[in-house]
């Protein structure tokens, strides 16, 4: 893969506490996403999560920032998980809110829990139950749902076992961030993107997308820990609204706000490809759910430049991915790949990054560069398999994150 080297980069901190994000799921309105929780009461969501990197230390966010009223959490409870949605014994804690075992969420706020002594390894598996005992209309989710989670009725927090009523999610819910405590040397690697990060196409509950397996080849190498953390949302733009948020309006929320935050990931791309697709009646309801004008190439650079000025004046370094081929797939279009290109050319050459993962070249099909090679995708055209989002973690240079 092509990097630039930026020197003007900021300095390392002196080796104090402080929180860094492990885990992360960008938060979205249930009619704003791919899926979403439907509107319950007194229940128990109980879902599993994987942290990147580990501590003895740990808090969680929560988020009723989509939420229509304010949300009662009448009980919350985290252990490392075993199978099947079950709590392995003796690691189960309570979880606290000011020192209270309840708390109450105004609509649109997000609530950290206090800290929760628990020694989780790197690449652990937590599962987090929360209890809702009055009624959730809107809830705050995140639509790509990679994870296992369900929905149990009552109070089964402290439940180390999985009841036998519970229903699977189909998006995960409320939860939006698990941080670890450890020193400065502990950096948090912020990805931006769409579902290609997001891991459509991979297998449900294996974590397979690839920020799931560069975590584990980080951590595999030994060194100061750099926690991966996917902010990706299915659908996404850089500049406009429809699914999510548009990227440019998240990016303080999502990406700067991450505590601990050392590099920043642009891998998005979604404008060219939705704003070129073909018109067809098998497009229409899809692209109905992609307002606003046509962007082009210049659009686009300047996202990338806006986001990038942005980042580092957060102290982080910035890497940016070229768009994958789409060639194909139904969103395809002669036009839309030739903008592609063009911003592919302007990622490797313009020295805008620190360094470039060059994701065009690992996916690209060597007879015709439009394509996707067919071991590597799902049968969309459009998203990768297993082997694919493998493919893409195996090329990262890892020395880009030192």
């Amino acid at each position: 893969m092509n990097t630039t080297r930026n020197s003007a980069s900021a300095p390392e901190a002196s080796h104090v506490s402080r929180w860094v994000r492990t885990w992360g799921a960008a938060p979205q309105a249930p009619d704003n996403s791919v899926s979403g929780v439907e509107p319950f009461e007194n229940a128990t969501l109980r879902q599993i999560v994987r942290v990147s990197g580990g501590g003895g230390r740990i808090r969680i966010r929560l988020s009723n920032e989509y939420g229509s009223a304010p949300l009662t959490v009448g009980a919350a409870h985290v252990g490392l998980a075993d199978s099947d949605g079950e709590i392995r014994p003796g690691s189960g804690r309570a979880v606290t809110f000011g020192g209270r075992p309840t708390a109450i969420v105004p609509a649109g706020a997000p609530l950290f829990s206090d800290p929760i002594d628990l020694d989780v390894a790197a690449l652990s598996r937590l599962t987090i139950s929360l209890h809702l005992p009055g009624r959730v209309d809107t809830v705050t989710c995140h639509g790509t749902f990679h994870a296992l989670g369900w929905i149990i009725p009552g109070d089964v927090t402290t439940s180390t076992s999985l009841p036998t009523d519970a229903i699977p999610l189909p998006a995960q819910g409320l939860i939006t961030a698990v941080e670890i405590q450890a020193d400065s040397r502990i950096r948090a690697i912020a990805v931006l993107g769409d579902s290609r990060v997001d891991g459509i196409g991979s297998s449900p509950g294996a974590d397979r997308r690839w920020t799931d397996l560069l975590a584990e080849r980080l951590d595999s190498r030994g060194g100061p820990t750099r926690c991966v953390v996917s902010q990706s949302i299915s659908g996404n733009r850089m500049l406009t609204d429809g699914i999510g948020t548009a990227a440019l309006a998240r990016f303080d929320r999502d990406i700067l706000a991450t505590p601990g935050l050392g590099h920043v990931v642009l891998a998005v791309g979604n404008d060219l490809v939705f704003s070129f697709a073909p018109d067809t009646e098998e497009n229409s309801g899809f692209l109905a759910m992609f307002p606003g004008d046509r962007v082009g190439v210049d659009d686009v650079i300047a996202a990338h430049v806006q986001l990038a000025a942005r980042a580092r004046a957060h102290g982080a370094k910035v890497h940016a991915a070229t768009i994958a081929p789409y060639g194909a797939s139904e969103m395809y279009s002669p036009e839309g790949d030739q903008a592609r290109e063009q911003v592919n050319a302007w990622i490797r050459t313009s020295g805008a990054f620190d360094s470039v993962l060059d994701f065009d070249a690992v996916w690209r099909d060597p007879s015709d560069s439009t394509r996707i090679r067919s071991d590597l995708h799902m049968g969309d055209n459009l998203h990768g398999n297993d082997a694919g989002y493998r493919a893409l973690a195996e090329a990262v240079d890892l020395s880009f994150f030192d």
